[in-house]
């Protein structure tokens, strides 16, 4: 943030001046008052932009990418979903994830394993417990977009976000500047949301300089190759939407949730816009 001088107050800027001229005279007749001077100071600043929450759970996604295999081809056929679902198997109360499985494999059925992947290392140390029902509810079904937990994960728009803010899950954002590497990010190359997108979900690994130009680095699967990282000029985003893993406790949700989030369900057939993307994901 900066002051540009010579002009009106600019937004975030400290009034000091006026504050303390009132507190010297205040502590010249009022020495008790001291201490509610210097607490006027410190109360002078306008109220900042709300911060987004520490990544708390940030490294044990990045742990997840690092066991992750490289390459695999990428495809966004039938194909490939069948050989996702059979990547992700509860058994015996547990999932079992051989990522190698879903090759070739696409860009949120690549994130979701990560997702699915995170979750079963928090419960395997401890730091999470889910019932029976919320982890079937996690399967890969072939749902259709919009319906379950992988449906709406899977769904145009913004998939991922909807359904952390559906139940409570972390929060969403679009600033660059607060972004974490390991925070879940979608990226709209273009204007368009929902029926005529052109998207990409990918987890965020942080920003870098090329040639003198800000980059993005992510993982996901990528065309062609399939699973690994990638860095793309920051101008060629148009829109992204940040969502960061805080409560994963809350999945206990999933089992109560509607079939069916209506917005993302219409989404293969229907025109949206950021705005309404935005609104539909708290932000």
């Amino acid at each position: 943030m900066r002051l540009e001088g010579g002009g009106p107050k600019a937004k975030g800027a400290i009034v000091i001046r006026p504050v303390i001229a009132i507190c010297c005279s205040a502590v010249k007749n009022y020495p008790a008052q001291i201490v509610l001077c210097f607490l006027i100071i410190l109360g002078a600043r306008e109220t900042s932009p709300a911060q987004i929450a520490p990544a708390r759970y940030n490294d044990v996604i990045l742990d997840q990418i690092r066991q992750m295999p490289r390459g695999g081809g990428y495809s966004a056929s039938s194909l490939a979903t069948k050989r996702l679902q059979s990547a992700a198997q509860l058994e015996s109360g547990k999932f079992i994830i051989t990522p190698d499985a879903a090759a070739p494999s696409y860009c949120s059925g690549a994130t979701y394993l990560v997702f699915m992947k995170t979750i079963e290392s928090l419960r395997a140390h401890g730091s999470l417990s889910l019932d029976p029902a919320t982890l079937e509810s996690l399967s890969i079904r072939g749902q259709r977009d919009g319906f379950g937990v992988w449906g709406r994960w899977n769904a145009n728009g913004p998939g991922t976000a909807r359904l952390f803010h559906e139940m409570n899950l972390g929060q969403n954002f679009d600033d660059f500047s607060q972004a974490q590497p390991g925070d879940f990010l979608k990226i709209f190359w273009s204007s368009e949301v929902g029926k005529a997108e052109r998207g990409h979900s990918v987890i965020y690994l942080g920003m870098e300089k090329k040639g003198g130009v800000d980059h993005v680095r992510y993982w996901s699967s990528n065309i062609p190759s399939g699973y690994g990282e990638k860095s793309v000029p920051r101008s060629k985003i148009v829109h992204a939407i940040f969502s960061r893993l805080e409560s994963p406790e809350n999945l206990s949700r999933a089992s109560n949730a509607p079939l069916m989030d209506k917005y993302l369900a219409s989404l293969t057939s229907v025109r949206s816009s950021y705005d309404e993307a935005k609104s539909k994901c708290g932000m």
